[in-house]
């Protein structure tokens, strides 16, 4: 009984390349290599924000949507150049050529990262372990990066494990191991939970996942909602959604909550612009088009709406993007009022026509976002 139990598990691998975007630039750059770098908008310009930094730079404290300006208070010696989406999309296909020599369960979570379900390998290895080692020997032969990968029973919990040991990291957690990994897991760690709802959360005085165990299903949803019931069941160590090589995004989306209120249209559309560069980031990641541009307004007393406008061709320019957005505030916006937080999403995608099949929607999990990562 025990044998048949164990066939039944999934072997899921999630595959994270390394500070993806600086790698590329110090791998082509050689003078980049070893130095602190920053790929997205340059400092001087207005509401540039960090696609990504090398691991150089985060010793400094830079992380990807920061404003390019407070990056370089952080490391005034830091190189700031722009991304090269197309350099970026050629690697990210020369990857996914290397996962599919393994399984053509392939999901894609944006150019640098991966489900791969290898239940059942092209090659007969029988090994998740084994397949994942090979991939990141793979990547880092042929096109000179590194890749981490977390190995599990379920995307939730591989996903998590890929990030341990960054970068070149690899980690295995057996079906044994998960609930009690998941039971010391920081409540901040948990996939899909941004800085609002961990907050929210160490209020309720839930600090790891032990802590969100010990609370009913009823319990949880009446705190957070609909994702209560995601939080019962992976605390648990249970996840159940499958490798999905074709699923397609309905939606893409960033959003900030101040820490004041604001009162000016000046001041929103300086965040804007800011959140504007953010979504056009992800865009171009996860390469996708949107026809649809919405605004989020979320004001002082809580009261939230929404305003969009359509285009009969599909877009994913930060300047469109932004002005639409300002467009559509200034519309909307009255004296006197106070918002807490602003956010942009582009629906209503187009497919690139270099990415028919390739491209993958914002997991599941990110529909509980609540502030920008």
């Amino acid at each position: 009984m025990e044998e048949a139990t164990q066939t039944a598990y999934r072997k899921i691998i999630h595959i994270d390349m390394d500070a993806f975007y600086a790698s590329v630039e110090q791998r082509d750059n050689p003078e980049y290599r070893g130095k602190p770098l920053v790929v997205g908008g340059l400092p001087e310009g207005r509401g540039g924000v960090v696609a990504t930094a090398s691991y150089e730079a985060r010793k400094f404290g830079i992380r990807s949507a920061m404003p390019c300006k407070q990056a370089q208070k952080l490391c005034p010696d830091a190189l700031f150049v722009m991304p090269r989406f197309e350099a970026y999309k050629e690697v990210s296909q020369k990857i996914r050529e290397i996962f599919s020599r393994y399984t053509d369960l392939i999901e894609p979570l944006s150019l640098d990262e991966a489900y791969l379900d290898v239940t059942q390998d092209k090659l007969d290895i029988g090994s998740a372990m084994e397949i994942a080692r090979q991939i990141k020997t793979a990547i880092r032969e042929e096109l000179q990066l590194t890749a981490s990968a977390g190995v599990s029973i379920n995307k939730f919990v591989a996903k998590i494990a890929s990030d341990i040991n960054k970068p070149d990291g690899l980690k295995f957690i057996g079906p044994s191991a998960i609930e009690r990994f998941m039971e010391e897991l920081p409540v901040e760690k948990f996939y899909g939970v941004g800085k609002v709802t961990a907050s929210k959360m160490k209020s309720l005085n839930l600090h790891k996942g032990a802590d969100l165990k010990k609370l009913s299903m009823n319990d949880l949803v009446r705190h957070f909602g609909k994702a209560g019931n995601f939080y019962y069941e992976i605390v648990r160590g249970v996840d159940n959604r499958a490798v999905q090589p074709h699923r397609e995004s309905k939606s893409l989306a960033a959003e900030d909550t101040f820490a004041y209120d604001l009162t000016t249209l000046e001041e929103m559309e300086i965040e804007l612009d800011k959140i504007a560069q953010i979504v056009c980031n992800r865009l171009q990641k996860k390469q996708l088009q949107g026809r649809t541009i919405t605004l989020k307004i979320k004001y002082s007393d809580f009261k939230q709406i929404t305003r969009n406008r359509s285009f009969p061709e599909p877009v994913d320019g930060v300047e469109l993007i932004s002005a639409t957005a300002k467009e559509l505030i200034a519309l909307a916006f009255m004296e006197g009022q106070k918002v807490r937080l602003l956010g942009i999403s582009l629906s209503n995608f187009g497919i690139q026509q270099d990415n028919l099949k390739a491209r993958k929607s914002s997991d599941q999990l990110e529909l509980f976002e609540d502030d920008m990562q």
